[in-house]
């Protein structure tokens, strides 16, 4: 993410831009109750705050329990935004999120409310603050032909037409290859010229204060671990089997989410249920570290870093709360 710095903990837009604080961290880590935390503890100084969420799998209404959204008692009054605001039919994108979390932040704002956003998916962050390349519409009949090659043949066409892109990217990777050719052959240009073309972003426009926590990695496996059991007896079967009968497209984000897989291949007799637990708790630990080296090494190297001890009886926000 770029973004200029002012002092450690805060990025800042123009003079007096308005606040918004950021809690990221992988699954597990206690995002939530921290930003709950700090809601309560702007109130308690007289300021209002909205919670908004950042996760990728908390904005499906069909997976509360899966996503481990938080209920209203976890909420304790603080208003929370775009948690299971999408339907599971719907693809929720990156730029469909970063569009409706600008929204609920300029509300905040015109409120008088500082917005907290919360969640791990870099993804949707990155958009958020640094804006997304403005990438024309994709012609079909060119999308078409590109996603029926082969990825060797694809990267073979991407090493002629956009070079320098191809030298990026694995041989391997489908889905990137792909997305860099059907890129350059309907629009002329490579998705780097796109890049730094990024529009929509807000960094630029706010004061962040932002918190990244990472907690000890054995901890956080093992409460991983101890998650996903309490998932299977707390209604994620009969979430899965609600999804499944709707009959919805398997490649839907919502029916990749973690446990889905799992769970359903379970209800198939596919495997067993130990087999469903010891899976989906696998699963979690891997997103889990994907999401550990994507906070550590993409965003700002001034952004605090915290463990457990940092943030398990404290709110670590002294720049905001003393504004």
């Amino acid at each position: 993410m770029s973004t200029a710095h002012s002092s450690p903990g805060t990025t800042s837009g123009p003079s007096g831009a308005p606040p918004v604080a950021l809690i990221a961290g992988p699954t597990a880590s206690g995002k939530s109750d921290c930003a709950v935390g700090l809601a309560l503890a702007l109130a308690d100084r007289g300021r209002a705050a909205v919670v908004i969420n950042a996760d990728s799998a908390q904005v499906y209404a069909d997976l509360a329990v899966l996503s481990a959204r938080p209920q209203a008692a976890d909420m304790r009054g603080v208003p929370h935004r775009l948690y299971g605001s999408w339907d599971g039919a719907e693809a929720c994108s990156a730029a469909d999120w970063a569009d409706a979390a600008r929204t609920e932040i300029d509300r905040a704002h015109a409120a008088g409310a500082v917005p907290i956003l919360v969640g791990g998916t870099g993804l949707y962050l990155r958009t958020l603050l640094d804006g997304i390349a403005p990438v024309p519409p994709i012609d079909p009949a060119v999308r078409t032909a590109v996603r029926a090659l082969a990825v060797a043949e694809a990267h073979a066409a991407l090493q002629r037409e956009d070079p320098a892109r191809a030298a990026q990217l694995h041989p391997a990777d489908t889905t990137r290859v792909a997305r860099a050719l059907e890129v350059v052959r309907s629009t002329g240009r490579p998705l780097a010229a796109w890049q730094a073309e990024r529009v929509g972003g807000i960094a630029a426009r706010i004061t962040l204060h932002p918190a990244i926590l990472l907690p000890e990695r054995a901890w956080l496996y093992a409460r991983c671990d101890r998650r996903f059991a309490a998932m299977l007896g707390g209604g994620a079967i009969a979430e899965v089997e609600a999804l499944l009968a709707r009959g919805l497209d398997p490649a839907l984000p919502v029916m990749r989410a973690i446990g889905v897989p799992e769970i359903a291949a379970a209800l198939r007799g596919e495997r067993s249920w130990a087999e469903a637990e010891r899976d989906g708790a696998q699963a979690t630990r891997h997103y889990v570290k994907r999401q550990l080296t994507w906070l550590r090494h993409q965003c700002p190297p001034d952004w605090p870093r915290l463990g457990y001890e940092d943030y398990a009886h404290g709110i670590p926000f002294a720049s905001l709360l003393h504004e």
